[in-house]
């Protein structure tokens, strides 16, 4: 279906179920929809069971598969200067590549929502009003999964969407996201309307493999879920958002609150005949040539922010590598070097202990930001370490930064050990139930404290706010952490002495947020960059929902003193950053063809491909249109 090499230029397409079981068949990609593929099956929808319906709806709730991870995810990490390039940034690295993996997401769940509705219809209305809750739901994950797809591509086809096997078209129109955050705030409305008032629901507890059937914890997420769509609309409608936000705060039902409530679960505990991806997610590789940014790993370690363990991985510079490389007389590079104490006899050199905050603190690196530091050789320990850092010829180099934390996002991952030539490989092969967080307690404290701020009527401070998200942003990801057992979470697999696991340790928590960086002081303008810098670092396993942050924050701001943006100048300025993908021309051949042509038109999107990051950066979508320029740090003020 695509070209793994990343210089492809051409684009995914994804094939999903319009309608029913097996209904209508759609070729659509996040730039590209071809609508004239169809494929129809007699078999009668209607008898099928309620309960399968949401069971398969729950299993298809997909936002971020391999190709979003492999490509996407790629792309908005160094867009937004939260993540570097393994070579470096470059002139180039505003450059799009292939996207995968988002813009009809939605209709993965869809489908299931509107055959759901279509047998009720063919109900009594005493047995339809029994899967009320059932239809809530779907309606939820709907919703999350529209504005996922929406936020890098806008307009989409919904009203009309998988509804051709039940009398609708084959090609429905495109629905503008302004009119669509309006419809969505008013499914969640009712969503939570009738998980707090239904009675008698037939509603699944095994299928329901999120909350076990539990009515109330399913409102408080059609609830809180307004609040992502709430920060969308700050630049265009900011009363509105803020009076959305006053709603969710002082609304009934509550909002996500604490663990139990928190959206995260794992679809299935063993694999099926047909699909072990629905266990670990999937098993390939991705973010290879994506490393941690220095900026913000500094700004983590400095802080003491024990999550920079479950975002990113240990370097390979365990102190028995170290002292390997002191025998060998082969130099080790200087910022691990920084953090070493040794001594030194006849030309000899014995690790001793590691400095300053020790095991695992020391573990952690990023890549430098500035633009060419590949070709700095003062940085050439990061960019040219392959060449400099080899025990023998038939060892690979050993890897002095992180990469992102690969078992934070799929249970397949074969994790090595980094061992000294000669000593055992010591490895970890055991594929696990892969376990995923969508939104929780943090995300929803983190948009209180902003909206709180921005001054919203809520019912609490925004330093309790921030507090409490920055309090269960840690336990939420140690917890995701454990139930995935990433490497050295729990163990030190008993090789070097010196090594430390991972898990969260008792006052972390309150050793992180005893440092100014990470306190509310009462003046608006710092209170926001914090604020909004910790919705950065929660987001950093949720790509799209980070860069959205920077796009429509402005943050990181240049010269900041917390995380500073790096301002590239004439070699690539703020405004030839992208700030959306590329949308393919459509062939005159497209039932679409008319449909699509309109909506780019209407959306003031040039379509085509390999276009200019200052295009892609100038034709919004709707929702950023009016936003900070990135790096100025303008916010919502």
């Amino acid at each position: 279906m695509f070209n793994n090499n990343k210089m492809n230029k051409m684009k995914k397409y994804k094939s999903i179920l319009m309608s029913g079981l097996v209904g209508s068949l759609l070729v659509f990609s996040g730039c590209r929809e071809d609508f004239a593929d169809i494929n129809s099956n007699p078999s009668d929808v209607t008898k099928a069971e309620p309960s399968y319906l949401f069971a398969q709806a729950v299993i298809n709730f997909e936002p971020s598969g391999y190709t979003y991870w492999f490509y996407n995810a790629a792309m908005t990490y160094k867009w937004g200067q939260m993540g570097v390039p393994t070579t470096g940034f470059t002139s180039t690295y505003t450059e799009t590549t292939a996207t995968g993996d988002q813009g009809g997401k939605y209709l993965d769940v869809l489908k299931y929502a509107n055959d759901l509705k279509n047998i009720r219809s063919n109900m009594t209305a005493e047995e339809s009003a029994k899967y009320a809750n059932m239809a809530a739901c779907l309606d939820v994950l709907t919703v999350y999964l529209g504005i996922f797809d929406s936020d890098m591509y806008g307009d989409r086809p919904f009203t009309e969407a998988c509804m051709a096997r039940y009398g609708g078209t084959l090609t429905p129109k495109y629905d503008k996201i302004e009119d669509l955050y309006t419809l969505w705030l008013k499914m969640l409305d009712e969503s939570v309307t009738t998980l707090t008032t239904s009675t008698n629901q037939t509603f699944p507890t095994t299928q329901d493999v999120v909350y076990n059937g539990n009515a109330a914890k399913w409102a408080k997420l059609a609830n809180s879920l307004k609040l992502k769509i709430a920060v969308r609309l700050l630049v265009q409608n900011k009363a509105k958002a803020l009076e959305i936000a006053s709603a969710v705060a002082n609304a009934s039902c509550g909002v996500l609150d604490g663990k139990d409530d928190d959206f995260l679960f794992n679809k299935a505990t063993s694999v099926t005949a047909d699909d072990g991806d629905k266990v670990y997610h999937w098993s390939n590789g991705f973010l290879d040539a994506t490393a941690a940014s220095q900026r913000v790993m500094d700004f983590m370690i400095k802080n003491q922010d024990p999550r920079v363990r479950f975002f990113y991985q240990k370097n390979q510079w365990n102190s028995k590598v170290v002292q390997a490389f002191f025998d060998a007389g082969k130099a080790v590079p200087a910022f691990v070097l920084n953090n070493i104490e040794y001594t030194e006899a006849n030309g000899k050199k014995t690790f001793v202990k590691w400095k300053g905050l020790g095991e695992p603190w020391v573990r952690y690196y990023g890549l430098p930001v500035e633009m060419d530091a590949q070709y700095d050789t003062s940085k050439g320990d990061y960019f040219d370490f392959s060449n400099r850092f080899k025990l023998t010829n038939e060892r690979a180099a050993y890897m002095p930064y992180s990469m992102f934390q690969q078992e934070m996002i799929i249970g397949r991952y074969n994790f090595t050990l980094p061992t000294v030539p000669g000593d055992p490989v010591i490895q970890d092969t055991e594929d696990r139930p892969w376990y995923g967080m969508y939104m929780s307690t943090a995300e929803v404290n983190l948009y209180l404290a902003e909206f709180k701020l921005l001054g919203a009527s809520l019912p609490n401070s925004a330093a309790s706010y921030f507090n409490k998200a920055l309090q269960t942003s840690v336990e939420e990801y140690d917890r995701l952490a454990s139930l995935n057992k990433i490497p050295y979470y729990g163990t030190t697999y008993n090789y070097d002495p010196n090594e430390k696991a991972i898990d969260l340790k008792g006052g972390e928590v309150a050793a992180m947020m005893a440092n100014a960086d990470y306190q509310l002081t009462g003046n608006k303008s710092s209170d926001l960059e914090k604020v909004y810098l910790q919705e950065l670092l929660h987001f950093t396993l949720f790509p799209c929902d980070q860069f959205v942050t920077v796009r429509r924050s402005g943050f990181p701001k240049e010269g900041s003193a917390l995380i500073k943006w790096e301002n590239f100048g004439t070699v690539v300025p703020n405004n030839k950053i992208p700030r959306r993908f590329e949308v393919s021309a459509p062939s005159p051949t497209d039932l679409m063809y008319k449909i699509l042509t309109d909506a780019y038109a209407a959306q003031g999107f040039t379509p085509g491909s390999n276009q200019e990051g200052a295009l892609l950066n100038s034709e919004r979508v709707w929702q950023d249109k009016g936003a900070p320029q990135f790096g100025s740090g303008a916010g919502a003020n």
